[in-house]
């Protein structure tokens, strides 16, 4: 054999062997195909469980705003009654702090005749807190003597 018959058969040999990889290679590539066929296959019934639940949840949703609808047409009196008589009590604050505003006024007066007498108040205070725990003290020791004997 020349150096011609040896090269030729060195390509044959490398040629099956990269036959070998190659069938390898596509067998693998024939199950992953495999594998996608059967979910393609299931996937057009997949798509009409997926499609009846959506349109199931879309009913459910319809009823489900219809009946709020019906319950805020419902309330919408509630609302107005609500806010009529926010309007109501506005008025009535407003005018009951007009009336303070002007007790304000009136007692600004009386006020003015209190600082004018100084400190008889106080004085009138502290002798009326002083009676109050006298007579306090005197309760409790006749409660001691009720109760010891």
């Amino acid at each position: 054999m020349d150096f011609l018959g040896i090269g030729v058969l060195i390509i044959g040999i490398a040629f099956a062997i990269v036959s070998i990889f190659l069938i390898k290679a596509l067998n693998n590539l024939a199950g992953v195909l495999g594998g996608v066929k059967k979910t393609v296959d299931q996937l057009p019934e997949q798509l009409d469980s997926v499609m009846k639940e959506t349109t199931g949840v879309l009913h459910h949703s319809n009823d489900t705003l219809a009946d709020v609808n019906e319950k805020i047409r419902a309330l919408s009196p509630l609302f107005y009654i609500v806010g009529d008589i926010g309007e109501s009590s506005r008025k009535l604050t407003s005018s009951l702090v007009d009336m303070t505003y002007s007790l304000k006024q009136t007692t600004h007066e009386g006020e003015q005749k209190i600082n004018e007498e100084g400190w008889r108040g106080v004085y009138g205070a502290l002798a009326l807190t002083y009676y109050f725990s006298q007579k306090r003290k005197a309760l409790k020791a006749a409660q001691l003597e009720t109760t010891s004997s």
